[in-house]
């Protein structure tokens, strides 16, 4: 079932442009303009460039808003097109129809992450001293998180407008108190706590230690696994938001 449903949302991705332009190009096109704002900026002997340092968690934070943004609209087009009422008539599960989105989309952010770092690396220059699988490996994680807070979301608009107007509330805070704007340390007490909460903060950190090691570390991968339970937590609070019957 889960099977049938990433297929059934791949094929209507396949057939949606201007998606498959927002999840492959936006975010390349985006660093490009990080790159132009950076590159020519001076670098202190043995530091690591702005570009290097803020292009690389921007490698996670593209993928993460752009999936929230498309996942969210999807899924509220199926709400209000009474599609996902008819599919919930039939034998398929809750859990399993919104794991077959997190999969198809998860499928879909790969292609992104791959895209976004070949052309970082390549075209902008873009130095990492860990691995560039390993990059893409917390990239799409941190995309299948902004699937699942947008299939979450979803449940709580009833217009494609309403479902944008969730990204200040999820999103920007996220961003904000990352660490990327100002490093946590330096942040009140508080607004430490709350970043502590926040799963954006731990895609950040992840990156962040791929950056300055050669090697995975521990604390990277404790980061990873804190995201990805947070997106499977999400996913299943979002198949508990999915009602039979179209209100």
């Amino acid at each position: 079932m889960t099977a049938a449903t990433a297929g059934r949302v791949l094929r209507q991705l396949r057939h949606d442009p201007r998606t498959i332009a927002m999840m492959l190009l936006v975010p390349s096109l985006l660093l490009g303009l990080l790159y132009l704002l950076w590159k020519d900026l001076p670098t202190a002997p043995g530091q690591t460039s702005t570009f290097d340092r803020v292009g690389l968690t921007m490698l996670g934070i593209f993928p993460f808003v752009v999936m929230f943004l498309v996942t969210s609209i999807a899924m509220l087009r199926e709400r209000t097109s009474g599609t996902l009422e008819r599919l919930l008539t039939t034998p398929l599960s809750r859990p399993a129809l919104l794991f077959g989105y997190g999969t198809a989309f998860g499928l879909a952010a790969t292609v992104q992450a791959v895209v976004t770092v070949a052309v970082a690396t390549t075209v902008y220059d873009l130095e990492v001293a860990g691995s560039l699988a390993l990059v893409v490996l917390i990239a799409v994680v941190n995309a299948v998180l902004g699937v699942a807070l947008g299939l979450l979301a979803s449940a709580f608009a009833s217009s494609e407008f309403q479902a944008v107007q969730f990204m200040p509330v999820i999103v920007l805070p996220q961003f904000f108190l990352c660490g990327l704007l100002v490093p946590r340390e330096q942040m009140a007490g508080w607004l430490q706590a709350v970043s502590d909460v926040l799963p954006l903060t731990y895609a950040v950190e992840a990156l962040q230690e791929v950056g300055r090691s050669t090697e995975a570390t521990g604390r990277m991968w404790a980061d990873t696994a804190v995201v990805a339970g947070v997106a499977a937590l999400a996913l299943a609070l979002a198949a508990g938001t999915l009602r039979r019957r179209t209100s």
